[in-house]
């Protein structure tokens, strides 16, 4: 056999560790028991502190703040705010519909007559405030519902606006039929549905 070139790497064999006349050998690594004490039963949790981190320590919440937020997450609470946010929503609303409405302020015996500013700011006024009035109605009843389905489930997701508009709808819509609160019912949970996908 030929002799190989002096630039041919040959593998070097690591042997073990000699140990001293009368001493044990060194005992085998186990690694199952390292990765138990870094990602396994022994783990020990690390306490992150956020002063150490950079952050604002964050002091414990008295029994005022306490009370304050379980006040705000109630339902009464939250059906008032949604009643007061369909309010102003809906006044904005019925005077922009009125705003550009060509008919606003025309009295129906006399069409010829140029109606006054007065008139027409009246005209824009009650239709403000009658939208207004729909707008708090509904928005308390879908929130206060929403609220109710979400405490009885004791989950938050898209279900609870598709049941609460289908609860609101239909007992909107059911005073002119059952028809009208089956379409109703349908018509707010498909709109809830859409409305929870796109926010989501």
């Amino acid at each position: 056999r030929a002799p190989e070139p002096p630039w041919v790497c040959k593998p070097i064999m690591a042997g073990p560790t000699p140990s001293g006349p009368g001493e044990p050998p060194p005992p085998p690594l186990q690694y199952s028991l390292l990765l138990q004490h870094l990602v396994g039963d022994k783990r020990q949790p690390r306490v992150w502190d956020p002063a150490a981190l950079g952050g604002i320590p964050c002091p414990p919440k008295s029994e005022e703040q306490k009370m304050v937020e379980r006040g705000m997450e109630s339902c009464p609470f939250k059906a008032a705010l949604a009643c007061v946010g369909g309010f102003v929503l809906g006044g904005a609303f019925g005077i922009f519909t009125a705003g550009i409405d060509t008919n606003v302020g025309f009295d129906p015996k006399d069409p010829y007559r140029t109606p006054t500013a007065k008139e027409v700011l009246k005209d824009m006024g009650q239709r403000g405030i009658s939208y207004a009035k729909n707008f708090a109605i509904v928005g308390a009843m879908f929130s206060c519902t929403e609220c109710m389905v979400e405490s009885y489930r004791g989950k938050s997701d898209w279900k609870n606006s598709v049941i609460s508009g289908c609860i609101t709808g239909g007992a909107i819509g059911f005073r002119a039929g059952l028809k009208a609160g089956v379409i109703g019912c349908g018509g707010f949970a498909a709109f809830s549905a859409a409305v929870d996908y796109y926010l989501r």
